[in-house]
């Protein structure tokens, strides 16, 4: 299975925080599944970082890279998508992470309320 981690799930996941579910770890570690983080969730990582929003590894890429965490470039296709999707989720970045998701035919981990409501197959965090 792909997997795609929204922002907080990767955060979660370097840390290896209790935030976690059980569930959500098994699927992360699980060799079988191949797990994605987006350009864009590094975007937003950063952007909330800088304003103070937000704190995370200053070796962010190497512990991106060290957990085995596959980055997924945004694209046209992706772009178009999450600009029409319906206007349920207000978050650009959101609503990115969902385009890619059904784009690429991935899982998205989130706890995120809002992103189950799309056709696209999410585990909860």
């Amino acid at each position: 299975m792909n997997l795609l981690l929204d922002t907080h799930t990767l955060l979660w996941a370097l840390s290896n925080s209790p935030e976690l579910t059980g569930k959500a770890r098994e699927a992360i570690i699980d060799g079988k599944n191949r797990v994605f983080v987006s350009s864009a969730t590094v975007w937003e990582i950063g952007i909330k970082k800088a304003i103070g929003k937000l704190e995370c590894p200053d070796n962010l890429f190497e512990e991106i890279r060290k957990h085995r965490f596959t980055p997924l470039d945004m694209n046209f296709e992706h772009a178009q998508l999450a600009g029409a999707l319906p206007n349920i989720h207000k978050d650009p970045f959101d609503r990115m992470l969902i385009a890619q998701a059904i784009c690429e035919k991935m899982t998205l981990l989130t706890r995120d309320h809002f992103i189950p409501q799309y056709d696209v197959k999410v585990l909860k965090v």
